[in-house]
């Protein structure tokens, strides 16, 4: 139960007193007779996530993890069961209140931006998950105390509003260095995500059924998108006499594109190209989505070649349907 050292003398009998009613009444409800940490939690989560859907997502949440959890000198060695929803929301304000470090040099004073809500639930996904977790493996018998204090800021992520047209889209492509170029061009192709289209490796595209299989995207399902006969010439090009665990997609020195690779090549394409500021790889991810929306595909099979659910595409996009709609009804005047 601990030592109470922080307690004055004659407050420790009645702190251990209830320190050990409130332990008690975990293993009366079925809870694990072993005191379980924060960082334990984390940790196991981490683990379980890599043994179900691989080391991307699991090394995501590692990086949370480390950066917010693990180091924190009040959160990590708390046992679950006397975790608070008070230590949460403390522990939610002051990382929603570290500014983000937006240069990565090593000037002496560093150039910041508040951190955005959108980031927030990221990192509050996590750790929501975590305690999840140990709460269905009985680690902690109540929810309680994240139940509330983790739950995410509604639309904080918005609108996919920065859109590129087709014609905009081969501008910057034929502006883009050559390596930058192909990977352009396969996020012009396919509606995947930057960093699940950087990771496919040869062995993920199966020429002769001209199909592409997405190992645990974000979504943490495997899924095959069937390629149209242009962009199966593509990729067969591109992974014709690659060994399989080599990646499709690769920078002129050989190494696998990342955020941090393809953030300044592309700043310079688009302004070669002199295409608007705030286009990100991402942009051309949410430009095919919203082709595909406006083209008449509809949302289920969208959401499926996405990896996403429909229902954030329905959040996002679902706007865009007015017009289908509107024709729809159009079809029923007598």
């Amino acid at each position: 139960m601990g030592e109470f050292d922080d307690k004055i003398p004659s407050q420790r009998f009645d702190e251990a007193k209830k320190a050990a009613e409130t332990w008690f009444s975990h293993l009366g409800k079925g809870g694990s007779s072993e005191a379980v940490t924060v960082s334990m939690a984390c940790k196991r989560y981490v683990k379980h996530v890599r043994a179900i859907r691989g080391n991307e997502p699991a090394d995501d949440l590692e990086m949370r993890f480390r950066r917010w959890v693990y180091d924190d000198p009040v959160l990590a060695d708390i046992d679950l069961s006397k975790l608070t929803k008070t230590r949460i929301e403390n522990w939610r304000k002051a990382m929603a209140l570290t500014p983000v470090k937006v240069n990565r040099d090593s000037r002496e004073i560093p150039v910041t931006r508040p951190r955005a809500a959108s980031s927030v639930n990221r990192d509050i996904a996590a750790l929501r998950a975590a305690l999840n977790y140990a709460h269905d493996a009985g680690d902690v018998t109540t929810d309680m105390a994240w139940r509330v204090a983790l739950r995410p800021t509604k639309n904080a992520d918005g609108r996919r509003d920065v859109y590129i047209d087709l014609e905009q889209r081969r501008k910057l492509i034929e502006k883009a260095h050559s390596d930058l170029a192909i990977f352009l061009t396969g996020l012009s192709s396919v509606p995947l995500r930057p960093g699940a289209l950087a990771s496919l490796k040869a062995a993920n595209f199966e020429s002769r059924l001209s199909v592409l299989t997405i190992g645990k995207d974000k979504a943490g399902q495997d899924r095959k998108i069937k390629l149209p006969t242009a962009t199966a010439a593509m990729f067969a090009k591109l992974c014709e006499h690659k060994p399989p665990n080599v990646c499709i997609f690769r920078r002129e020195d050989g190494q696998a594109w990342n955020k941090d690779a393809w953030k300044k090549p592309i700043k310079a394409a688009l302004a070669a190209a002199e295409l608007r500021d705030g286009v990100t790889a991402y942009t051309l991810r949410h430009s095919v989505i919203t082709d595909l929306v406006t083209g008449g595909l509809d949302l289920l099979t969208v959401a499926q070649l996405s990896g996403t659910s429909v229902a954030m595409i329905e959040r996002h996009y679902g706007h865009l349907r007015a017009d289908h709609a509107a024709a729809a009804l159009a079809k029923l005047t007598v």
